[in-house]
């Protein structure tokens, strides 16, 4: 277990320490008024930790505090592992950003594309452009989420059985056939669209790398980097330490116990999800972080060239355009005015549009339990924050974060 703790005045990485409690103040004000079940958060410069807050529950029933030691369902916090493990590959020469991916997956070789109609009738027309690996890492390939609920093609994935997990009874395999079989959004490369796409890039990981993802993860990423806590499933002697997933309740709002999708990380999976299937603690997440910050490097341990973290942490969309020209957005808190979007991650590209204090250049995720991290290259920062409320709109927390961050930064 990585002990994770306060090792640095944070004055002397240019923090006030005043100011950084307000961080612990604003979502302590969550819980007062019962929003919130419980939360964690850590705040990283030059690669030390200047502030590490906790409060709350990571299971109210039961009376079970947050510590810095519990293991959270990350949900999309998986996508950038997942994503680093086909750059991987990519420095291997294994494949190429610009394969088309039919080249290990043939079910996607001929892929269809919505062009009018409903769920229920609907017209196709062949791609005309084939579905490639840089398509699957921007989100750029045409697929979605059955739970987006914006387009007849979001109501046929649910007619399949992808809305918030993945067909019952199909493990990652099965699932790539599966959504091979479904029709595309739009034309491959054509639109930007959140999507099972990294679901399916844990497969090819699989298929050009051959190994299973849980082993291809814990061999060539996991193990290196000192992460013994982040996996497909808690380790059974473990599992009190497993945070419970709770929803707002439709009346109070307070943290309603969402008992059958908080079975997701007590048992192993039948898909080893690459979109959103990991578990991980703030200790080990923060090795991941820092990893990227230190250009794919740490402690001795490379898994990336500095070259490859800096092409993902690049805007891919066409021309330089930011998620809201080029996007079909999908969540009332993701960001779209002056953030684009790399090989895994969101970068910042322009801050007076974002309306951000953050820095340009910082790339980020979060889960679907309104976890977040980001990574500030220009001013060695790096963020964590942990809870387990779905969904990560509920509350603008990144946004808030983000700010209340900043904020502190004094030199």
């Amino acid at each position: 277990m990585i002990e994770l703790k306060v090792d640095v005045d944070p004055a002397e990485v240019g923090f006030d320490d005043e100011r950084l409690r307000r961080i612990d103040k604003h979502f302590d004000g969550y819980l007062e008024r019962n929003l919130l079940p419980g939360y964690l958060t850590v705040v990283t410069r030059n690669g030390k930790v200047a502030h590490l807050a906790s409060n709350g529950m990571r299971d109210i029933e039961a009376g079970l505090p947050v510590e810095t030691d519990t293991i959270w369902r990350i949900y999309s916090m998986t996508k950038p592992v997942t994503s680093v493990a086909a750059m991987m590959l990519v420095e291997e020469g294994r494949i190429d950003l610009t394969d088309p991916i039919s080249r290990w997956l043939p079910e996607f070789a001929e892929p269809r594309v919505f062009t009018k109609g409903s769920s229920v009738r609907m017209a196709t027309e062949p791609a005309t452009e084939p579905i490639r690996l840089w398509h699957l890492l921007t989100h750029t390939a045409g697929l979605t989420y059955g739970f987006h609920r914006t387009h007849p093609v979001d109501a046929v994935y649910r007619e399949a059985g992808f809305d918030w997990g993945t067909a019952p009874g199909l493990d990652l395999a099965g699932v790539s056939e599966a959504i091979a079989r479904l029709p595309l959004l739009f034309q491959p490369g054509s639109e930007w669209n959140y999507s099972v796409a990294t679901d399916i890039l844990g497969r090819l990981v699989e298929v050009v790398s051959g190994q299973s993802l849980d082993t291809f993860f814990a061999e060539r990423i996991f193990t290196p980097l000192g992460m013994h806590e982040t996996g497909f499933q808690a380790d059974s002697g473990v599992l009190d330490r497993l945070a419970a997933l709770y929803v707002p309740h439709p009346k109070t709002k307070a943290p309603f116990r969402h008992d059958e999708m908080g079975a997701v990380g007590r048992v192993a999976p039948t898909c080893l999800s690459g979109g959103g299937g990991l578990v991980s603690t703030a200790g080990d997440y923060h090795r991941f972080t820092q990893m990227l910050l230190r250009g794919g490097e740490l402690d001795g341990v490379r898994l990336l060239s500095p070259r490859t973290v800096q092409v993902m942490a690049s805007n891919h969309l066409p021309g330089g355009v930011d998620l809201e020209t080029y996007g079909r957005p999908a969540f009332s808190e993701a960001p779209y005015h002056g953030f684009g979007f790399g090989l895994g991650f969101s970068v910042l590209d322009d801050t007076v549009k974002a309306k951000s204090l953050a820095s340009a250049g910082e790339f980020a995720w979060g889960g679907a339990a309104s976890t977040a991290f980001w990574v500030d290259p220009d001013e060695d920062i790096t963020v964590l924050f942990f809870t387990q409320l779905l969904p990560s709109s509920t509350y603008p927390i990144r946004v808030e974060l983000r700010n209340l961050v900043y904020q502190a930064l004094v030199g």
